[in-house]
């Protein structure tokens, strides 16, 4: 796995920072709330740069018993979506986006 993204949690619970891959070379990413959920297991928090949604976030649970945010990301210029999860320092003050090629990796 790979860390491809580092945010800091705003003390409205928005996360603010940046995203870096090959093809994304985003510095002001945000993940939001969901505010509009339509079911029970629809995301909980939306993915942005600027103004363009680019993912999706649900909250997960590890086996060791860690929270964390499960990210499904898509944009045009990525052969297919992917999956990351969003671990924090268990300081809470900031949090590492860690890239999986399998979406069987993030234990969803």
């Amino acid at each position: 796995m790979t860390t491809i993204g580092t945010f800091k949690k705003s003390a409205n619970g928005e996360f603010f920072g940046e995203i870096v891959t090959l093809s994304l070379q985003a510095k002001n990413a945000r993940i939001v709330a969901n505010h509009n959920q339509t079911s029970e297991s629809a995301a909980s928090h939306r993915v942005y740069v600027s103004q363009v949604e680019i993912g999706l976030v649900w909250p997960k649970r590890s086996p060791d018993d860690r929270n964390y945010l499960s990210v499904m990301l898509d944009d045009p210029s990525f052969n297919a979506p992917i999956y990351a999860s969003l671990f924090d320092d268990e300081s809470g003050e900031r949090y590492t986006l860690v890239w999986s090629r399998s979406h069987k990796a993030n234990g969803d």
